[in-house]
């Protein structure tokens, strides 16, 4: 019998620090790896299966488009990048759609059209102001915008032009402001720091100082979008519109694929020649683009996902109550953390594995929990039975 990961081990950069587990297969919020033991996946892929594994609509859409046609370039137009962009406009603030690949994809062009706005509007402008803990991709561009110092320090010098200021803190965004400032880049929800809550108020005072000195605000939505958050998008929760939209993650149901979404006011700056990509837009991505949002709004997924929320955030509270091990339970919708008082999230997670659930160890006192859209009671309620359990047998063992 192959050994997978002593096969990894010899051919891939060893760059990640994987579970020592291969998967195989999924159906919903289940997985197999390639020994048949079965997995409650409550990582999602990173808050990207937001249908859950192998999801027949999304299947049967990639499978016919691939029959059909897979690539083209955007040399010319294909029905399924314009439905999907018709979705996402008509759903949203935006008035405009581009296509990439990926998050840190969508960042990046986020990146060049608030300098492309500042150098036709605003005498250049071109530094952007965000924030400690914030996560925005790993390419030169968006890691530069990433507010976590150890993700930076190995590869700088970084680009230019990028100021980090603490989270929920609207008189630092204010002192960092200069002429020069074109855009505040946020993450509604810090996903990757920890999953960590915008204060009350918050995003509508970066909105209101952003509007009163002619600065874009820009929402990195790439884990909170695609209704995770138990809205379609997060900014809807507080009524705080931005300027410029990322998304990516859940998108496509899988399917690798990233967006960018923006005013009429905003878009236009991009002209032809300024931003491309080879493989952005293909048929095979929009198509199971186009079939994931149908079924998320046919069946009002975000409602879904906020209902799932309340069971799983009481039965993750109920831990809150009973553990002194767990000190909190933070976030929104199907995008959440618990936090422990000690450094213990490793092990809480191989814990967490060996008894047949998925969760991922986000900081190193809180594990995050992202599963599908169209997760069930019976597997939330089965998912907290098996972290109680883990949480034990690692408090335990650290006596």
């Amino acid at each position: 019998m192959t050994d997978w990961i002593a096969e990894d081990k010899k051919y891939l950069f060893q760059n990640y620090g994987r579970q020592p587990i291969v998967l195989e297969k999924g159906e919903g919020t289940r997985c197999w790896d390639i020994e048949g033991r079965e997995y409650l996946d409550f990582v999602g892929g990173l808050a990207v299966n937001v249908l859950g594994h192998a999801h027949p609509v999304v299947a049967k859409a990639v499978a016919e488009q691939a029959a059909t046609l897979i690539h083209t370039s955007n040399l010319y137009y294909t029905k399924p990048m314009i439905e999907l962009a018709k979705i996402l406009v008509e759903n949203s603030f935006a008035d405009r759609v581009i296509f990439l690949n990926s998050g840190a994809e969508a960042i990046d062009a986020a990146i060049k059209l608030a300098r492309r706005w500042g150098k036709d509007t605003k005498n250049g402008a071109f530094e952007m102001i965000s924030t400690q803990d914030g996560f925005h991709g790993r390419t030169m561009g968006s890691l530069a915008a990433t507010g976590t110092v150890r993700y930076r320090e190995p590869f700088e010098p970084m680009v230019p032009g990028f100021t980090h200021v603490p989270w929920n803190d609207i008189e630092a965004i204010k002192a960092a402001t200069t002429p020069n400032t074109v855009a505040v880049l946020l993450e509604p929800i810090q996903g990757e720091g920890g999953v960590n809550m915008p204060a009350p108020g918050y995003l509508q005072n970066v909105r209101d100082w952003c509007t009163a000195n002619n600065v874009l605000l820009i929402f990195d939505e790439i884990q909170t979008g695609n209704g995770r958050t138990g809205k379609l998008f997060a900014y809807e929760t507080e009524g705080v519109v931005p300027d410029i939209m990322a998304l990516a993650k859940g998108m496509a149901g899988g399917v690798p694929i990233g967006a960018v979404l923006a005013t009429e006011a905003i878009a236009s700056h991009l002209v032809p020649g300024d931003h491309g990509t080879t493989f952005g837009a293909n048929p095979l991505a929009t198509a199971a683009g186009v079939a994931t949002y149908r079924y998320i709004l046919d069946n009002d997924l975000p409602a879904r996902a906020e209902r799932a929320s309340e069971r799983l955030v009481a039965r993750l509270r109920s831990l809150e109550d009973r553990m002194p091990d767990v000190n909190t339970v933070r976030g929104r919708g199907l995008l959440l953390a618990v936090g422990f008082t000690r450094d213990i999230s490793a092990d809480v997670v191989a814990a967490a594995r060996e008894r047949g659930l998925l969760v991922n160890n986000v900081r190193p006192n809180a594990v995050r929990l992202m599963p599908p859209l169209t997760v069930t009671d019976d597997e939330i309620d089965r998912a907290c039975d098996i972290l109680e359990d883990a949480i034990n047998a690692v408090a335990g063992s650290a006596g």
